[in-house]
This record gives structure tokens, sequence and C-alpha cells, in this order.
């Protein structure tokens, strides 16, 4: 058995195990604290040291990952409640897409080039699309300056975009500037609504 084949097992059994108990007395479930169970920065879940190579059992832990209002981690089941360590968004996002809203687009009056809708798929095979309720948000490192796109996902988790998903919504870009604004503000339409990425010093074009 490899070292991959022994991960997948203890991942399973701690599966089983999350699924299985009882649900105790009460409201809420069992909270089992922190477990050897981690996601880095590219998105690859570990659990004791080992990455899950098993994308169908990443997709089951998936759906019980929530995210607090402190920024932790939880795996959560009517029995137990278990936190995880992740080093930076729980998912990545590999593509971006875009395509009209012919419903939307036929309304008279408005642009048709701001009605269509940009989606997202994570490497968990997830598409979301980037609406009201799926924001964008981009922090900027203050030495560097180097852009961390994120999508706002459900139960208070997020996918950080990679490189090249980022890089085409910045193709896609238009300006969005207040008159007598110092900044333009460079952004993209989905839904209908603007979605900011970034600014632009009016006096640096």
């Amino acid at each position: 058995m490899t070292q991959n084949d022994k991960t997948v097992d203890l991942a399973e059994n701690l599966w089983k195990r999350l699924r299985s108990g009882k649900p105790p007395t009460g409201r809420h479930p069992q909270i089992c604290g922190d477990i050897p169970m981690s996601i880095n920065r590219d998105g690859t879940w570990y659990y004791q040291g080992g990455p899950i190579g098993r994308i169908e059992l990443v997709k089951l832990f998936s759906t019980v990952l929530q995210r607090d209002e402190e920024g932790g981690h939880w795996l959560v089941t009517p029995a137990e409640m278990a936190r995880i360590a992740v080093e930076d968004a729980a998912f990545v996002v590999v593509e971006v897409t875009r395509d009209s809203d012919d419903e939307n687009s036929t309304r008279a009056g408005e642009d048709q080039g701001h009605n269509g809708i940009i989606r997202m798929r994570t490497n968990i095979d997830q598409w979301v699309e980037l609406d009201e309720n799926h924001s964008l948000r981009v922090e900027e490192n203050p030495k560097t300056g180097e852009p961390s796109p994120y999508i706002a996902l459900d139960r208070g988790l997020e996918a950080r975009l990679n490189r090249a998903s980022f890089y085409q919504l910045v193709e896609w870009a238009e300006e969005n500037t207040a008159p007598d604004s110092p900044e333009t503000t460079l952004g993209v339409y989905s839904h209908g609504r603007f979605f900011k990425i970034g600014t632009v010093e009016n006096d640096e074009r």
C-alpha cells in the first residue's frame, strides 16, 4: 500500500466517523477541536501530513466545510464539528468564462455588454456565478502591491483566483469612474453589477 493509499484510507475512516455519529442531545453538534487536516494555498487537501489524492473524497469533505466569522474553517455534521487549518482560501478558481444573459440583455435602454454572466470553476469542479451573493474582493500586498483576488462562496467560504483567472478578468475590465475622481476604477460586469478589481491614478494613465 502506497502512502497515498494510506492517506486516503485514513481520510475515508474520518469521513465515515463524521457522518455516522449520532447527533448529541440539544441543538448543536459536539465540538471535537482541531484535527490533522489542512488545505494549502494551491487548494491541495492534506490529512495526517499526506495529500488526499482522491478528488471524490475531497468533494465529500467540501460539502460539510464552513468558515466562521473569525475566519476559522470547520467540518460540520449533525454529530460533530472539527476545525481544520487553511493556509489561504479553501478553494482556488482555475477557470473563468463569460457569456451573455439573453433575458437581461433584451431589456430596453440597457447596455448589453453589462448583462453578461461571469462564471468561475474551482479546483473541485464547483461552478459559481459572480453576482450579489458571490461577490469579488481584491486584497493588495502592502509591500509588493501584488493583488490577491477572491470570490465569496456559500457558508462563508472563499475561493482565490489563480493568476490566469485573474488576468482574464483584467482583460475584460472596464472603467467606472465618478466625475472629478483622482482615480479610475477598473472592474467587470456580471448580472448587471459592477465588481471592482483595482484602481489607477489618473495621472498614471
